[in-house]
C-alpha cells in the first residue's frame, strides 16, 4: 500500500531515522496514489514495547500501530495521545485503539548452569540458530552472570545474541557493540578471567548485560527492555534488529527442526532488509530499487527461499493456503489486510510473538510492527510453505 507523505525516500542504515520508524507524519493534502492495493490508510508505526526473558519470552505491546477505516483516499491519521499499558489478556482496555493485543508468552529454552552442560546446549543450537556455540556459551554466559548480580533485571541470552546479530553505528567494538565509554564502565572485575577483552564475547556479554541492567529496567518486557536497548545504543534501527533477530532466536530455540524450513529462511530474508525504505512497486535493490513495498517484500523473502508467490497482496492472499482463523500464525506466515470479498490491499510476514516484519507505506522504512489489533481489518493468515 502507499501513502503519499511530505518525505523523502531513505537510503539503507545510515540515514534511517527515528521518524522513519516511529511515525508517520501527517500530511496536510494527501492525493490519491492510484495504488490498486490501496484501500484503507495506515497511521502511526511502531513504538515497540518488550522482548525476551528466560524462561519466558515476555508477551509485546506495539503501541500506535493503527488502521483507519473507510474506503478511497488514503488517509494518515494523527498518533494519539500515549496510552498506559494494559494487561496482557486485554485488547484495547479501555484505553483506545492505540493499546494493540499483546501476544502470548513463548517459553525459550535456557541454558544450562554446569560448564559441560552449556557447552552441549550451545553446540546443539549453534546450527539452528546460525551462531557460533562459542557467542552462544558467551551470550548464556552473560545471562547467568547477571542473574547473580542482578536477578530483577531478568536478562536473556536471547537479547545478547540479537544484540550480537545487529548492526550498530560506529565507534563501537567487539562481539557485543560495546562504546568505549560502556566497556570503560562495565568491563571491569569479569568473573573468571584477570584481563577482560571487549573481543572476547564472554567478557563482553557480561559488560553488555552490566550496562542494559544499569537502567533499573526490567527486561523481562514491556517498555523496560525496549527502552534499556534505546540506552544502549540509540538507533531505531538497531533496536528494530535486536527485537527482530532476538525473536527469532528465541522461536528457533524452541524448534530447531524449522532452521532449514522455507519459512524460516524466508524470515532471515526479511529481517535482513529491515531500514530499506518503502518504494511502492519495489522489488528491492537486486531489482534496481533501493527498497520493497508490502507484497514486493513478502514475495522476495519466500524466492529467497525457493518458493514462487504471485506479486501482489491480494494474489498472494488468494493462491496460498489459508491458515484456519482458529490457529495463530506460525513464523513466516503471510498476514493480510483488506476485504476478502473483494480486495486485500496490504501484507506482511509474521514473525512470532505478535509481531510482523512490514513494509508500512511511502515515507516509512522496512520495521516490525504488531500484526492484528482490535478494529482493524486483519482478514487471515497464509502459508506458502511450512
Amino acid at each position: 500500500m502507499r501513502v503519499n507523505l511530505t518525505r523523502t525516500a531513505w537510503s539503507r542504515y545510515t540515514s534511517v531515522s527515528p521518524s522513519n520508524l516511529a511515525d508517520v507524519t501527517p500530511p496536510d493534502d494527501a492525493s490519491d496514489p492510484k495504488s490498486a492495493d490501496v484501500k484503507k490508510g495506515w497511521a502511526r508505526g511502531a513504538a515497540t514495547r518488550g522482548l525476551v526473558a528466560l524462561p519466558l519470552v515476555a508477551g509485546l505491546v506495539t503501541a500506535g500501530w493503527l488502521l483507519s477505516g473507510g474506503t478511497g483516499h488514503p488517509t494518515a491519521v494523527a498518533p494519539p495521545t500515549p496510552r498506559p499499558e494494559v494487561a496482557a489478556n486485554t485488547i484495547g482496555g479501555g484505553a483506545g485503539p492505540s493499546v494493540l493485543e499483546v501476544s502470548s508468552p513463548v517459553q525459550a529454552q535456557e541454558p544450562a548452569k554446569a560448564g559441560s552442560q552449556l557447552e552441549t546446549w550451545a553446540q546443539g543450537l549453534s546450527g539452528p540458530l546460525e551462531v557460533p556455540a562459542q557467542s552462544l556459551m558467551g551470550y548464556a554466559t552473560g545471562e547467568l552472570t547477571l542473574r547473580t548480580e542482578q536477578p530483577a533485571c531478568h536478562l536473556s541470552w536471547v537479547t545478547l545474541a540479537g544484540i550480537g546479530k545487529s548492526t550498530a553505528a560506529d565507534g563501537r567494538g567487539g562481539p557485543l557493540k560495546l562504546s568505549a565509554q560502556q566497556w570503560k564502565r562495565w568491563g571491569r572485575d569479569i568473573p573468571g578471567t584477570t584481563k577482560p577483552s571487549v573481543t572476547n564475547v564472554r567478557d563482553a556479554s557480561i559488560a553488555a548485560g552490566r550496562a542494559l541492567c544499569a537502567t533499573g529496567a526490567d527486561l523481562g518486557g514491556g517498555n523496560g527492555w525496549w527502552d534499556a536497548i534505546g540506552k544502549y545504543e540509540s538507533s531505531p534501527l538497531f533496536r528494530q534488529q535486536v527485537l527482530g533477530n532476538a525473536q527469532l532466536y528465541a522461536t528457533l530455540s524452541l524448534d530447531p527442526a524449522k532452521t532449514n524450513a522455507p519459512s524460516t529462511r524466508a524470515t532471515r530474508f526479511a529481517l535482513g532488509q529491515l531500514g530499506l525504505p518503502y518504494v511502492w512497486g519495489g522489488n528491492g535493490p537486486d531489482a534496481g530499487a533501493a527498497g520493497f513495498d508490502c507484497s514486493g517484500l513478502t514475495k522476495a523473502s519466500y524466492e529467497d527461499a525457493g518458493v514462487e508467490l504471485p506479486r501482489t497482496a491480494d494474489s498472494q492472499f488468494r493462491s496460498v493456503p489459508s491458515v484456519p482463523a482458529s490457529q495463530p500464525p506460525q513464523l513466516g506466515d503471510l498476514v493480510f489486510y483488506g476485504n476478502a470479498a473483494t480486495n486485500i490491499h496490504h501484507v506482511g510476514l509474521y514473525l512470532g510473538n505478535g509481531l510482523m516484519i512490514n513494509a508500512p507505506t511511502e515515507g516509512q522504512a522496512i520495521q516490525i510492527h504488531t500484526y492484528h489489533s482490535a478494529g482493524d481489518d486483519y482478514v487471515g493468515a497464509g502459508r506458502p510453505a511450512s
